[in-house]
Parts: structure tokens; sequence; C-alpha cells
């Protein structure tokens, strides 16, 4: 059978592999799996539940949960019931969760717990019409269990369920995915079923493992990508264990020892950092011999060979130190999927040298996601590219340089709104992604930046944020960063230092750093003299014109509920600019 809806993915591992384990959660201290028999057991009963509140085709079904089984066991019936899954993440406001419940017509809410429940509660108030039933998944006093609603489909006759998941065709609306942006409210994507199992097939080769590998999932179900990873190793037939929580990533990646996950930059990053941490802790010869292998990581290139000497020395480089590495990601890891950002050069560099193929991809929530992805073996990946374009998938580039592709990925629209579709999708078929990038040796795509948050300074020059951010993001100093200056005479950045290395450089400056708050310690003269020195290692690589003059150091972190990150923490520009408006006048008119 080929599937050509997402819960055939789940009906066919079942066939081949009834009793593999296929989702995995720790409860009270333990690892608890459930086999993918059970699985399809749970969501006929989702189907069979939902089906007897008088859901149906079509219907809006919301989950709001941090990752878990019944996430995916939910969506999963919702699925066969030809309903419409609406997910939204745990952080968004309560102004946001209300908008999409209007917006999409939700007629029943999947909920985790009593604390998101609370805020449930808080955006139904005065909705006419509003969620009709509301369920949660852990006990959660004013919403009915999900176990009642599991219990309701098992006590149901079986006996339509054949003909729910036969009505179901490919085209139909699997889910309305509504993306958080950076400006504005949130729109609603519609993606069919179609989209998403199109996209699984063709990302199948970059998996090349057997069935009954371990996948970490710690990435947001909300989100496109681990969504669509979850279809993924269904496909494949992997089972999928559930972090406890992003402060035990690194607890579970020991425990569970994974073959693959799936990750963004930043937790790459932050590894990494600490890697070198500790390396930087080393004395004599310890410390001598990591930061060889680290160099001799940081020169590997998967295109070309460097000859007996390198991969000699290369050989030893992973037996003392980057085995080391490995067992900080588990022991057993082979593939990391990575996206939702600009991956850093040196991150791919040295991972893959340590026997880590780390697969950089690209694509959206309106493409389902995946558009390019470098591939698992070294001819198939260019470092500094988001790998070859997927088959299947088109793409070509705009005179203005912007990235249009096409193909069966390619979402239905954006809900309720046509006006917002026709400006995304043209008359052929081409939807415009807003990226700006370009094809490297005819083969491989690399993206320069968002065409949106380019700018001009006053000089009439263009400067592309992103490359400057992703240079000044390798500093172990820097937390985060975001360049300005549109309209401007210059470039700046403002910048957030990582407090942890910054106070270990004030102490071996003999800097009272421990006496210091965040606030002082960033204003000392002699903290801002080393961002500047940051600042000017960054700047050869740029134009006159890009390179940054100055920096205004940020004490405090920005956070998705500061509102200056989206769910998935990507920048809010504006807002991060309104919130530093004294910063920035200090920069310019100071």
């Amino acid at each position: 059978m080929t599937p050509t809806r997402t819960f055939d993915l789940l009906t066919r591992l079942v066939t081949n592999l009834p009793d593999a384990d296929l989702l995995v959660e720790k409860k009270a201290g333990r690892w608890q799996p459930i086999s993918t028999s059970r699985v399809l057991e749970l969501s006929n009963h989702v189907t069979l539940g939902l089906r007897a509140l008088g859901l149906g085709h079509g219907d809006k079904i919301a989950i709001i949960s941090h990752n878990r089984p019944e996430w995916v066991v939910a969506d999963l019936g919702i699925a066969q019931l030809g309903a419409v899954s609406v997910p939204m993440y745990p952080t968004i406001t309560v102004e946001d969760y209300r908008h999409i419940f209007q917006d999409a017509g939700v007629r029943a809410v999947l909920v985790e717990g009593a604390e998101l429940l609370v805020r449930v509660q808080a955006a139904m108030e005065g909705l006419d019409p509003a969620p009709e039933h509301v369920f949660a998944f852990s006990e959660a006093p004013g919403a009915r269990s999900f176990q009642e609603l599991l219990d309701a489909g098992a006590a149901a006759d079986p006996a339509p369920l054949a003909g729910l998941r036969a009505a179901v065709q490919p085209d139909d609306l699997f889910t309305l995915i509504y993306t958080s942006g950076t400006t504005g409210r949130p729109k609603g994507v519609m993606l069919s079923h179609r989209n998403i199992v199109f996209n699984c097939q063709n990302l199948a080769g970059h998996l090349p493992l057997p069935p009954g590998q371990r996948a970490l999932s710690f990435l947001p179900l909300s989100h496109i990508f681990e969504r669509v990873a979850t279809h993924l190793y269904m496909q494949q037939g992997f089972s999928i264990w559930y972090a406890e929580s992003v402060e035990r990533i690194a607890d579970n990646l020991r425990e569970v020892r994974p073959q693959v996950f799936t990750t963004v930059p930043r937790l790459l990053e932050k590894i990494y950092d600490k890697i070198v941490a500790t390396g930087e802790a080393l004395t004599g010869a310890k410390r001598r011999l990591f930061f060889w292998a680290l160099d001799l990581g940081l020169r590997y290139d998967t295109q070309q060979d460097h000859g007996l000497l390198y991969n000699a020395q290369l050989k030893l480089a992973n037996r003392l130190v980057f085995s080391k590495w490995r067992e900080a990601l588990g022991g057993d890891i082979r593939y990391i999927i990575c996206g939702g950002a600009a991956l850093q050069p040196r991150l791919a560099r040295v991972f893959w040298s340590a026997g880590v193929r780390v697969m950089e991809g690209y694509g959206m929530t309106e493409t389902s996601p995946v558009i390019a992805a470098c591939e698992p073996v070294p001819s198939g990946n260019l470092i500094g590219t988001v790998g070859p374009v997927l088959p299947g998938v088109e793409v070509k580039i705009a005179a203005d340089g912007e990235i249009l592709t096409r193909s069966p990925s390619v979402m239905q629209g954006y809900y309720n709104r046509p006006d917002l579709t026709a400006e995304a999708i043209d008359a052929e078929g081409w939807l415009h992604t807003g990226d700006i990038g370009e094809m490297v040796q005819g083969r491989f795509l690399k993206i320069t930046d968002r065409k949106k948050e380019m700018f001009k300074n006053s000089n009439g020059k263009y400067v592309a944020p992103q490359p400057l951010e992703s240079k000044l993001s390798e500093s172990t100093l820097i937390e985060q960063v975001m360049v300005v200056g549109e309209g401007e005479k210059f470039t700046a950045a403002l910048v957030v230092p990582a407090f942890g290395p910054l106070r270990a450089w004030a102490a071996a400056q003999n800097l009272p750093a421990q006496d210091l708050s965040d606030e002082a310690l960033a204003a000392h003269p002699r903290v801002q003299a080393l961002y500047e020195t940051v600042l000017d290692q960054a700047n050869p690589d740029f134009a006159s014109w890009e390179q940054i003059k100055k920096v205004a150091l940020v004490p405090a972190p920005w956070s998705v509920e500061s509102g200056e990150l989206t769910p998935t923490l990507k920048l809010k520009r504006k807002i991060i600019r309104e919130h530093n408006q004294p910063r920035l006048e200090d920069l310019y008119r100071g």
C-alpha cells in the first residue's frame, strides 16, 4: 500500500511492525513505550469518540500541549475522522488563542492540563461561537479528561471507522497551522494530506537506517518541522522518545541514546560552546590535544579529500577527542536534522568531522515544510548551503534574488485570506518565499537573507542582517544579536551578552564581576571595549557599508514571554527596536 493520507503511514507501519515501540514517554522515572498497534487502537478511539460528540469531516479541533504521546494519538484520530487539527503553541498569548479560535471556527480543544486550561478559558470568554468541547490530557478541573474521550470511543460501534477513513481524500485539509509571524496577527496555513505525505516520501533517502532506530523529540509538535519529522519517523519505522523538557535534553540524550533527532542551530551552538568551554578549562597536553582536534574539525570539508596525513590525523582525533563529543549526544547518534535558522558553517564542519552527519535543510510552513536539504553523504552536502532541492520540487531564483518554489507540497492557501494567498502564490503556481538565495554549482541552494529583513542605509546601500548576525553569533560571548541601521549612516548591533563566559572573562581580568549586576557589568567600559573587539574580528568578512561600527549591550535576553521572539525563536525586529529605542538613540544620536 502506498500511503496517500497521513494516517496511512501508521496503518502500513502496523502491518509491517505491529509490536514495535512507536511512542515512548518517561513516567514516574521510567521510560514507557506504546506499540504501533496500540497507537492505532488509541487513535481509532479518538476518531470514534469525536464522532460521538457530533464532530466530523472538516471540523476544526485545536491541540494545545507540549510534546507527549497523546498529542500524536489525537492528531491521528482527528485525521481519520476527516476533521482538521489546529495545533497551537503553549507559549502564545491569550489574544492569539482567541484570534485563532475565532478565525478557524474551532469546535473542540484538546489541552495539556490545568495551567494551559486557564488561558484557554480566558480566550474563550465571550466568544460566540466558542469551542463546544474541551478535553485535557492531564487532570484539569473545568475540563473533561482525554481518557473520557478515549473511553467513549472504545465503547462506540467500530463499524463506521472504515467508512470514515475511506472518505478522507489526499487533497482534503489535514491541518491548519497558524504561523507565528514576526509581525501582525497569525495567519492559518492550509496543508493537505497530500502536502505532508509528499514531503515525507521525498525525505526518506535522508535517513538511510533500518526500522527500530530511536529518535528523540523535543522541538514543539505545534511547528511543522517536528510534526513532519514525526510522520517521517513513522514512515521509517523509528520509535519516538519524548524529552522530558528542554532543560533535561542533555540527560535524555544519554538515557535514550538516539540515532537521530531534529533541532534548531541554537541548540548545536550551545552544545559546541559548552564542549569548547570544557576544552578551555583543560591544561597541558590535554588542552593542546583538544584544540589540535578542534582545528582539524574546523578545516573539514565534505567536498574535498584532504589527503592521507589529514585523514590519519582525523581518525586519531576521533578516537581520542571526538568520541567524547558523540558521547555527549548519547553515543549512538548518526544524523541530526537541522532547520529553522542558518547553521554556522563551523558547526557543520566540526560535527561532520566527528562522525555526526548534520543535515541542514530549508523550508517553511507553507511548503510542508522542506524545500531543500543536505544529504547524508558528503557529495550531497556543501557546507554553507541548505543542500539540493528535494525530488519533485521546483525552485527558481527571481530577478531580485527571491526564491520561488512550486511542488505538491505547497500549501492550499491562507485560511479565510484569499488576498494573502494571491500575494504569496502567483498565477503559475510559484510560491514566493520571501527569502533571498542563489544556486551554487547548479545544484545546492544557498540562503542569503530574508527579503523583508534587508534594509537600506542612508547612503542607499542594502544591508542583509542575517549573515552579519550569524557571524557574530560564532562568538561565545554573544547570546543574541540583532543588526540595525535602516535609514542610518552606518550599521550597528544590539547584543545580548552570554553572561556565563563574560563573567569568566571578567574574573580573569580581575574585574569585580561577582559584585556587579548583569546591567552594571554590561555597562562597564572594559566590557564595552571587549565587544568592540568582537566586532573588529567579524567585520573583515563584509563590505565596508555592511560592517558594524557600534554595539549596544542589552542586559536582559529577548524571549517569547517578553514578546521579542516568536514561538520558533525568531527575532521580532520591530518590537526589539521599540523596546530598545533609547539605546538606538544613543548609538546614532549620542
